[in-house]
């Protein structure tokens, strides 16, 4: 079935670390049968249309990334009816008019309940949180900046893999999917 897709990719293009230059990621995913692909800024988010399901798709596309750049990123997706509900459901959108202090940690894999129990959101206060099913909901009152809680620490917290995108950049991969199909 023809689906868009959103590709997130972690921790590319960050402090001149794993640096991938847009053009080439488009010429990437356009090798590996890919349609429609485009790109929004350089922190490696890829709108795209396919017809394989989600596991061959992360697979095929962080192989790809390995083979082409010399490092492994690892990528989650997420289709445009899933990335509309995401950009739906962010429980502090409603009390924080600053979409800066909103972010999204979506997750390669749902965690087990025991791990969203035992992760101890408290320690991270004033910062808020809520996990529902691969997405992590955070709203940062003093911005992300000055934060205890870090990606590094929801994927250990939670035993998967994580990568964040802002509130605004929800919004415009929401648009750029539904404009892709």
């Amino acid at each position: 079935m023809d689906t868009t897709w959103v590709a997130l990719l972690r921790g590319i293009n960050v402090g001149g670390r794993k640096p991938v230059p847009m053009s080439e990621l488009r010429a990437l995913f356009e090798r590996l049968g890919h349609r429609q692909v485009s790109t929004y800024v350089q922190s490696g988010n890829v709108v795209f249309r396919s017809d394989a399901e989600e596991s061959a798709l992360v697979a095929g596309i962080e192989s790809a990334l390995r083979e082409t750049f010399g490092f492994d990123v690892a990528v989650v997706l997420r289709n445009r009816d899933e990335l509309a509900r995401v950009a739906q459901a962010h429980p502090f959108a409603g009390n924080e008019p600053e979409a800066a202090k909103l972010h999204v940690f979506f997750l390669g894999d749902p965690p087990s309940a025991e791990a969203v129990v035992g992760f101890e959101t408290e320690r991270f206060a004033p910062d808020t949180l809520v996990v529902v099913g691969r997405e992590v909901y955070v709203h940062y009152p003093n911005g992300r900046g000055r934060s205890k809680l870090t990606i590094d620490q929801v994927e250990r917290a939670l035993g998967t893999v994580a990568t964040g995108r802002n509130w605004r950049t929800v919004g415009k991969l929401v648009e750029l999917a539904a404009q892709s199909g």
